[in-house]
């Protein structure tokens, strides 16, 4: 092989991966800038194999070449920054779970499954949630056909909200806790659904729970992200006022290192129990190198870890996951330390975003009225 293909194709390469780096800083929301937040993995890694071919010609550098491994190496900095919060080189966010034995009443066990409307493996989550036994299932996408599915698991989870819908944003929640006034809100758009509800955990203690599933940005759904980062700041915004306890969890379709999670993060004050331990890359299934986290959950300071993971394939083209908690009220006061803080910024973008998503939300439910009619 001609060895001035590498050279030049290095050089190629590095030149992509600094303009996709410094196209994600452009301040717009639309989906072809918001995109490149996503496989930042994928970006760092194809940055480190332009790096070590350019490292290979050093000799025959010219100056043009020297500015363009300059520029590489600190995009590459930045990428390694943004993910490396997700790797066990990094301090946790969420201390691990004290190992006691009379704990199991203060655990919490929530598994988040997108199951993919058009997937009909139904069985396969049916027996996974037999398996696994979680205290919270919550299902997304899931629509009649799913409802049916599932009610082999309804005798073990006497409380539920069924918001089934052919739109690929139904959402189910089936819970063995007793939940409390559960509401079904449309925060932004007409026809994509939240569940806010409180939750009795089994030592008597109420909380909040959050299951969320906005729209993502993406050229054939949502041309900008605003209405799915209004509806994320918004629910922060409320969880942060009212002083609740609370934990949100379901497909937010944004990555943990977005601009936008990151701010949600900071304006709820809930902290990320993957941070200090791995990603839980769940989307997409059947493509191992393009795969990111998109489904998450965030919680209170007085909950610590027991174990989070991904769990087998049910057909969907993402992974479920399962996160227990543990109720540890005492360990609040120090986690409190470690939940990221907002800015005077942070709560004027905040309020700028959220009025922005409305009248976007508004935009956008009146073109889905109009397909619908």
């Amino acid at each position: 092989m001609d060895l001035s293909l590498l050279y030049y194709g290095a050089q190629c390469l590095a030149g992509f991966i600094a303009f996709v780096t410094i196209w994600g800083w452009l301040p717009l929301d639309n989906w072809w800038v918001r995109g490149v937040e996503f496989p930042r993995i994928q970006i760092m890694v194809l940055g480190v194999v332009a790096w070590v071919g350019m490292l290979v010609f050093w000799p025959e550098w010219q100056l043009g070449q020297w500015l363009l491994f300059v520029i590489l190496s600190l995009m590459l900095a930045f990428q390694l920054r943004m993910v490396l919060p997700y790797t066990k080189l990094w301090k946790k966010e969420v201390q691990q779970a004290k190992d006691k034995p009379e704990d199991q009443d203060h655990q919490l066990k929530i598994m988040v499954s997108n199951v993919l409307t058009p997937n009909d493996e139904t069985q396969k989550l049916v027996d996974l949630v037999k398996q696994r036994q979680p205290d919270i299932l919550i299902t997304l996408e899931s629509d009649n056909k799913w409802e049916k599915a599932l009610q082999q698991i309804e005798p073990d989870y006497p409380y539920t909200v069924k918001v089934p819908l052919d739109n690929m944003y139904g959402m189910h929640l089936y819970s063995k806790l007793e939940l409390i006034d559960p509401k079904v809100k449309y925060l932004m758009i007409d026809d994509i659904p939240s569940i806010h509800t409180q939750l009795r955990l089994q030592s008597g203690r109420v909380i909040w729970l959050y299951c969320l599933h906005p729209m993502p940005p993406s050229p054939t759904e949502a041309d900008k992200s605003t209405t799915r980062d209004a509806e994320l700041l918004m629910v922060g915004k409320h969880i942060k006022e009212n002083e609740q306890t609370a934990i949100l969890a379901g497909d937010l379709n944004d990555v943990a290192w977005s601009k936008t999670t990151r701010r949600f993060q900071r304006i709820s004050g809930l902290l990320d129990p993957r941070i200090g331990r791995h990603f839980i890359n769940t989307f997409h299934v059947n493509y191992p190198f393009l795969r990111w986290a998109l489904d998450h959950i965030f919680h209170s300071a007085c909950f610590t870890v027991v174990d989070i993971r991904r769990l087998p394939s049910i057909g969907s083209d993402h992974f479920p996951v399962m996160t227990t908690l543990q109720y540890e009220p005492e360990e609040a006061s120090n986690q409190e330390q470690n939940a990221p803080t907002a800015n005077a910024e942070d709560v004027k973008e905040t309020e700028n975003k959220i009025e922005a998503g409305k009248k976007e939300g508004c935009k956008v439910s009146k073109e889905h009225a109009a397909e619908q009619s």
